[in-house]
Formats: structure tokens, sequence, C-alpha cells
């Protein structure tokens, strides 16, 4: 049997397979894709075997690479491409399923949050839209969680209990909790930890869900979490960038404001210097702060937080992701998933309604050239992640 691949172009096929499934017909199309064949399919269903790309690799200058998530990104459309960066959740503080499923249905979103809910809701949630997905022939998701130690096996509830962070006194105690929550997330399929906290304990919101207790910890213990959740194939991340725990507000209420110096990003070179592959944007306002001033914008929507600070300063080169879009810190933002965007975030979590944040930005993407290079680089850098975790492949 001949097989699809990522060099088809056009759109005539997923108009022909769309039409074709409306009328309920459904039969295997087989096809083999030539130089000539003036075709494409929107999104690449693959074997998942990826020409034995790693998490490691992800940061590594590698032309083999580059060229394949370009392959993959040219083999998609417009829709597809703004997908990736829309991340809803589901569960018992996310969307319902008969929303989610919509979403899926559509190709509006590229990956999913599991909030809440049992191992095995998690399990079967990830075993039915990766089955969607490749009857959709959408790109393979992203499936996150909030994995902290503290947080874990309230998320994810059937889960092997472990330590909360704030009760590991050692390396030990780090390792063995991370080794065994990257195992549990691994055995539902989950690929994408929301996890390490950074922030320091002062703040009672997030204090006690990182290693701030005793300051001098919060790298090490950071990093230790980092390191053996990528070894096994989890993409970790550091949040809440600048930092939350200095605050003294709640950003899931209000907006919450830094004055003055970034005390907090001191904690973060160590663990872009060790790899850490993701970096989470807290809904953080600056101000008395010539350099960082957001004029009462929360950080995720700031570019001089996101781009400025973060890419050009620290040389950070991974996934950026906003907190939750419907966090009282952001809500009333107007445009905030466009802003957000803009700022130079990769992935929107959790919007408010992530069909109208689809469209809002596939429509500032078709008005504004220089937004499109946004979401073009913020496309790539999540498709490079889902090669390199081993979930897509380029058969050219």
């Amino acid at each position: 049997m001949r097989t699809l691949t990522l060099t088809l172009t056009g759109t005539k096929f997923l108009h022909y397979m769309n039409k074709l499934l409306s009328f309920g017909l459904f039969f295997l199309i087989s096809v083999q894709c030539t130089a000539q064949v003036n075709e494409k399919k929107t999104t690449p269903k693959v074997e998942f075997k990826n020409h034995g790309f790693k998490l490691s690799d992800y940061l590594t200058e590698n032309p083999n690479l580059s060229k394949m998530v370009d392959s993959i990104y040219n083999s998609i459309d417009d829709t597809a491409r703004v997908a990736q960066l829309i991340m809803p959740a589901i569960g018992k503080w996310g969307q319902t399923e008969e929303i989610i499923n919509k979403l899926v249905n559509n190709r509006l979103i590229g990956g999913l949050l599991l909030l809440n809910g049992t191992k095995d809701q998690c399990i079967d949630w990830v075993s039915s839209y990766n089955s969607a997905n490749i009857k959709n022939g959408a790109l393979p998701f992203l499936y996150s969680a909030d994995a902290e130690p503290t947080l874990f096996n309230k998320k994810i509830s059937g889960t092997t209990p472990v330590k909360k962070a704030n009760e590991q006194l050692s390396i030990e105690d780090v390792k063995a909790a991370t080794t065994i929550i990257s195992d549990e997330l691994n055995a539902i399929g989950i690929n994408y930890n929301f996890a390490p906290v950074l922030d320091m304990s002062t703040n009672t919101t997030v204090g006690y869900r990182g290693y701030g207790k005793n300051p001098a910890n919060i790298s090490p213990f950071s990093n230790e979490f980092i390191a053996v959740s990528q070894s096994k194939n989890i993409i970790a991340t550091a949040k809440h960038f600048p930092g939350h725990g200095l605050v003294s507000g709640d950003t899931h209420k209000a907006l919450q404001m830094i004055n003055g110096e970034l005390k907090e990003v001191k904690y973060y070179p160590p663990s872009i210097e060790s790899g850490v592959l993701s970096i989470m944007i807290g809904h953080l306002a600056i101000k008395n702060n010539a350099a960082f001033n957001t004029n009462g914008l929360p950080a995720t929507c700031s570019p001089k937080i996101v781009t400025n600070l973060l890419r050009d300063s620290l040389n950070f080169k991974g996934l950026i992701v906003t907190d939750a879009m419907n966090m009282g810190g952001v809500v009333n933002v107007p445009n905030a998933n466009v802003l957000a965007i803009a700022a130079g975030c990769d992935i929107v979590l959790m919007p408010t309604n992530a069909e109208r944040a689809h469209k809002e930005i596939l429509a500032k993407l078709h008005a504004d050239a220089q937004f499109r290079k946004k979401v073009e680089a913020a496309s790539k850098r999540v498709i490079r992640a889902k090669i390199c975790l081993g979930l897509l492949e380029d058969k050219n």
C-alpha cells in the first residue's frame, strides 16, 4: 500500500476529503505523491518515527532538523499553522468534551492541557484525540499538565504519590519525585509538563509549589527536575517568568504588579543554560523599571518582557507559553491573544474561547505581514518540539 508524504502541495486533496466525509463516505485513499502531483495534504499522517531526532536536539543548530521543520510547516495551511499556537484545557477546570471535540474536528488547536481528571480519564482523552487527529489529518498534539510535585496528585488523581516541592530537601528527593512524575506522564501520553516553579516562597499562591523555601535550592533543584523530565522525553517548563514569588497577590484573580527591579529573573539563566525547553510567562505587570515597564499590560502581552528580555537578553530559544489566558491578570485585556503572539509568545494557553482566539490570530496574520512572521516563528518552534518528541516524520 502506498502512503501519503509531506510533499503534497495545494488544497484540492483536503477539499475533496472534506466533501467525501460530509456525505458520510468513508474509504481508504492511497496516493503516491511525486513532484508532478499538484496536491497537498493539509497535515501529515505518519508512523511516528522521526529520523532519530531527540529532545536534546531541539536547541542545537541542526540543518537537517530545521529543514524538516520547514518541510512540515510548508505542507500545512494557515488554519493548521495558527492551530499550533492554541492550547485549551479539558477536565474539571477546562472546557467540556463537546467543545474540545469541535475544536479538534475543525483543526483549530495544536495541543491540550489535561486539567484535573483521573489518570484513566487522561489516558482516554489522549487516545481519543490521537485517533481524531489521524482521522482529520492533523498534526499530533502536545499534551500538557500542571504536574508540579505539589499539585501533581491533585491535578491527575490516581497517580503515584510524590513529595510536595516544599517538602523535598535534597537532590535525591527531587530526582525520585520527578522520575515518578515523568513515568506517570509517559504512561498517560502527556509530553509537556508545566513545571518546575522557580518562584520564591514569599507569595502564598505559588511559593509552596516550588523550591523557594530555601532560595539556594531554586536553581539546583529546578535544574534536576528539568534534566530528569527531559531525559524521559517530557518537555519541562520554568515558571512564572519574570517572577511571581515576591508580589503580594494572586494572578488568578487580578493583574499583579512588580514594582522596580526584577529580582527573580536571576533564577532563569541557570535553567536556560541547562537546557530547559519551555518557559511560562506570568500575568505580571512591571512599573518603575526604565527598561522593562509594561505600561499596565501583563508580561504575557509585553514585547519588552517576552522578546526584549527573555528572547534577546537571556537568549532563550525554546517554547514560550502564556499562563492561562482566562485568569484575572489578563482576561480583561482587549485582544489579549493577538497581543501575546505579537509579544513573542508561542502558545496561548487556555484562551476563554479557543475558536475565537484562532479566528482573531488568523485574521491578524492575513492583515499584517509582520504578524505573519511572528506566527511562522512560533508555529515552527512548536513543530520542532513535536519532531523532537518523536511525533512527526518527514518521509522525503
